[in-house]
């Protein structure tokens, strides 16, 4: 088959690995970009800013995630690693999609579904590569997938239980519009059945929307019918499952995301005690309210995965007192209004950095808060930091949660919380 691969990230590389694997198929390797590291020797290439409109010709073009199928033309099928996977996949899968809490909600179900001696395989952003561990997948495993608009773009199968969570305005440096990315994210549940379940956020319009036309049967989080929060315990129904306690995550977000993995699990785990392990040995996701460091009674926490508003917001709701916060980054077209609100209720101080740093101080002006500084975009994470330290007084919190993504000033979202947790060290 003549197949072309789409696109050379980490992604693309494990499409090429997985399609090179029959000797009969004849692959190339097409890109945007005008030179690539790491090609295969002997590998044939497209490579150039015009590359994915010159795919006629093949049977096949394998989109990597962050390629809009629209983009790509083609006389061909458009396929992906993620419908290729759905396609072959043996064992159940349960997908967790929303604008953020979806890598925390799919550790929490998997860690669930380990502590009952279950073979779970933890696949997508934060875990493995699908197509690499696909062949190893038994009929009798369990698989979680966390799955972002770009993998669910063009999706044509659903997860046999699905999870939205919370969904706001993201990813807009992509999609062309708010329409077309909930459109997207909506592939989660479009082809489920009535056989399928579908665990929504019911205080979210946009999970809402996505739940009213699946055939699923669904389940609304928080809900007095499944899992939810009383009296500090996490419940499901009337059945008291543990202390919230158990759950080593700051904030009520992750409350949230837990009473939505205990939903996605509960066909297979009702034993109390073995949900309760299953929160308790979690202790959270690198840069997800990663505790740092304590310097001089000021507490510093690294939040670099918080790349849109409401996380921020999340983020400062989980601490009280005082806080300095740092944000800004490069664009995904994200509304600030809410964040600037927020920041006018809380005892708080904002840093300002990189390309949104003028967005964001223009939706404080709106707003009229004025506890902000727009640091020197020739300044570096450590220079970031120092200032964030001389304005904290003991008892605060420096908080990176930048509302932003990475790029620009940070190679990705991991770079940045690995500079500044290297700028704390250095305090």
């Amino acid at each position: 088959m003549k197949i072309a691969i789409a696109g050379f990230g980490v992604e693309g590389q494990a499409n090429y690995r997985y399609w090179s694997a029959d000797p009969t198929n004849d692959l190339t390797i097409v890109d945007e970009k005008t030179s690539l590291e790491g090609l295969p020797d002997g590998t044939k290439t497209i490579l150039g800013p015009d590359a994915f409109s010159q795919l006629n010709g093949f049977d096949m073009v394998i989109r990597t995630a962050g390629l809009a199928p629209r983009k790509i033309i083609t006389d061909g099928k458009i396929w992906s690693g993620a419908n290729e996977f759905f396609a072959k996949c043996k064992a159940p899968i349960t997908g967790v999609t929303g604008s953020k809490g979806k890598g925390t909600t799919a550790s929490l179900a998997a860690s669930i579904l380990q502590a009952a001696g279950k073979k779970v395989w933890l696949v997508g952003n934060i875990g493995l590569p699908s197509l690499d561990i696909l062949d190893k997948i038994n009929a009798d495993d369990l698989v979680v997938y966390e799955l972002s608009s770009f993998q669910l773009w063009d999706l044509e199968r659903s997860p046999h239980i699905a999870v939205v969570l919370y969904i706001e305005q993201e990813h807009l440096d992509v999609h062309l519009d708010m329409a077309e990315y909930v459109a997207a994210k909506a592939q989660i549940a479009a082809h489920q059945t009535a056989n399928d379940l579908l665990i929504y956020n019911q205080n979210n319009t946009y999970a809402r929307q996505i739940a009213a036309s699946s055939q699923a049967k669904k389940i609304g989080y928080q809900s007095d019918e499944s899992a939810h929060i009383k009296d500090g315990s996490f419940y499901y129904g009337e059945q008291k499952i543990c202390s919230a306690d158990a759950l080593r995550l700051r904030g009520a977000h992750n409350l949230d995301n837990a009473c939505a993995a205990i939903d996605a699990v509960w066909q297979c785990v009702k034993e109390p005690a073995v949900i309760e392990a299953g929160l308790h040995s979690f202790q959270g996701l690198p840069h997800r309210l990663q505790f740092v460091a304590t310097v001089n009674g000021v507490g510093y926490y690294d939040d670099s995965i918080a790349t849109t508003p409401s996380s921020a917001i999340a983020a400062m709701r989980a601490f009280d007192g005082p806080k300095v916060i740092i944000l800004g980054g490069s664009s995904k077209g994200s509304d600030f209004s809410d964040l600037a609100r927020e920041l006018v209720t809380q005892q708080s101080k904002a840093l300002l950095v990189g390309a949104e740093a003028s967005t964001i101080a223009a939706a404080f002006d709106r707003v009229g808060f004025r506890g902000y500084e727009v640091i020197d975009p020739s300044l570096g994470m450590n220079d970031i930091v120092k200032r964030a330290a001389s304005l904290a007084q003991p008892g605060s919190t420096v908080l990176l949660s930048p509302a932003a993504a990475s790029f620009g000033m940070f190679k990705n979202y991991a770079d940045r919380g690995d500079q500044f947790q290297s700028a704390v060290n250095n305090l």
